[in-house]
């Protein structure tokens, strides 16, 4: 039994190698094991510009996000304030009309009766305000400016959104890959082994062992390609339907940004100017308060004409004078701005540490990940050369286990899924860092 066993082990190279086994698929550097036609397509990687690609799929998001329209309708509505506010200080000019039925009585006896008609063309038009107007614009122009920065930041989040669902896509198709490789390479270990039990049934253990191996390298796959079913649905909700083959996204985002100029960017960031902008509105709006207790004076010209029973005409010019004596609740209503705009500056105060110590530690965490990614493609080398040096060992000496050769091949395809985890973990920080500045497609356009 014992020269059956050596002679098999000297033919198992030509068993694991033949041309019958490579058409069933032993070749690793394919793409992965046979799949339904709707997962082998999610697989493929499609051969077009990734940047264009992103950028591309970001503009849809823009276009289908119901909730970019959404603030993009408030921003809009809010400078219509503005322009309303704007307006306000200039002159004014109504016509009013009546036509009524009208009587009177002298003595218990009737005297008049008829249709009374009037119509009349007053003209105003404020002089001194002592800045109401001035006021309610200056308020309402932050106002429009804070709106304009919360259409923006939503803008830059949904980009930010869209861009990390695209690189984690492209993260699992190359997991998967890299898992079908794995599973190929296991079940060519299984045939080989199949065929060495029918002749030494004293090896079956190895058969099971190499069997559990590829079931579980199999299981990787499926919960692989389950992780990327779902990215592509969150990606869907963005972009609509249907998705194009994701590219190669590997060597996108693969350039980290100085830290102190994203730092620096992180101080006009949208969401910080918006908050800036809010603080600046209340200011504004406790000043208006205080303008609205203040004496206003303005201009009337009036005229008209009577018809029917009586006619006649008159007309007066003349300037108004309004004083306010007593407002109630005004003093509060400027304190309650006060401290809003305070806390608005506290919250910019606080974007603004948040944003340099989180940039902080996205540089680090990229810087992190792709010396990681060089580490341990340095470490693949080595554990290919082990990987190809175990094999042979079993295979033509019988020095190394099945144990040994299992081991290692697992090593090696764990290495290369942790490798391309590095690289998008690297990226997706990358991403990160330019949002907290000037926007993730700063980078990409």
């Amino acid at each position: 039994m014992s020269k059956i066993r050596m002679a098999l082990l000297a033919l198992l190279p030509l068993l694991v190698l033949n041309p019958a086994a490579a058409q069933r698929g032993c070749n690793e550097d394919d793409a992965g094991p046979s799949r339904s036609g709707r997962d082998a397509s999610m697989l493929e990687l499609s051969g077009v510009d990734p940047r264009a690609q992103i950028i591309d799929l970001v503009n849809k998001a823009l276009q289908r996000s119901q909730s970019i329209g959404a603030v993009t309708l408030l921003a809009q509505a809010a400078r219509a304030d503005w322009e309303e506010a704007r307006e306000q200080g200039k002159p004014r000019l109504t016509i009013d009309a009546y036509a009524n039925h009208v009587g009177s009585m002298n003595n218990g006896i009737q005297d008049k009766r008829g249709m009374q008609g009037r119509l009349g063309l007053t003209a105003t038009a404020p002089l001194f305000d002592f800045g109401r107007v001035e006021k309610a614009t200056a308020w309402r122009t932050q106002l429009a400016e804070s709106a304009r920065q919360g259409m923006i930041s939503s803008e830059q989040q949904l980009a930010l959104n869209t861009v990390s669902l695209a690189l984690d896509r492209g993260r699992y198709v190359l997991q998967a890959q890299v898992y079908g490789q794995y599973v190929r390479k296991m079940s060519c270990l299984v045939d080989a082994l199949e065929i060495i039990v029918k002749a030494d049934r004293g090896r079956a253990s190895e058969l099971v062992q190499a069997q559990k191996s590829q079931q579980q390298a199999e299981m990787a796959v499926e919960q692989t390609m389950s992780a990327l079913r779902q990215t592509e649905i969150r990606l869907k909700r963005f972009v609509g339907e249907p998705l194009p083959a994701s590219a190669s996204y590997s060597s996108l985002l693969n350039t980290i940004p100085n830290l102190a100029d994203i730092q620096q960017d992180a101080r006009s960031a949208s969401e910080v100017i918006q908050l800036e902008a809010q603080a600046r509105a209340q200011a504004n709006y406790a000043e208006l308060v205080a303008a609205n207790n203040k004496p206003i004076v303005s201009a009337a010209v009036s005229t008209g004409a009577l018809t029917g029973l009586s006619k006649g005409q008159e007309w007066t010019a003349g300037v108004n004078l309004s004083i306010p004596i007593l407002s109630p609740g005004s003093d509060a209503g400027m304190d309650a701005a006060r401290r809003r705009a305070a806390a608005a500056r506290l919250q910019r105060d606080d974007a603004i540490e948040s944003r340099i110590y989180r940039a902080s530690d996205m540089h680090e965490a990229a810087t992190a990940a792709f010396d990681r990614a060089r580490r341990i493609v340095e470490i693949l080398r080595n554990s290919d050369r082990v990987r190809a040096s175990t094999l042979q060992q079993w295979q033509q000496l019988g020095r190394r286990s099945l144990f040994d050769v299992m081991g290692s091949e697992a090593e090696y395809y764990a290495l290369r899924v942790a490798h391309v985890n590095a690289i998008y973990d690297g990226q997706q920080a990358v991403a990160l860092l330019w949002s907290l500045g000037r926007g993730v497609m700063t980078p990409l356009r």
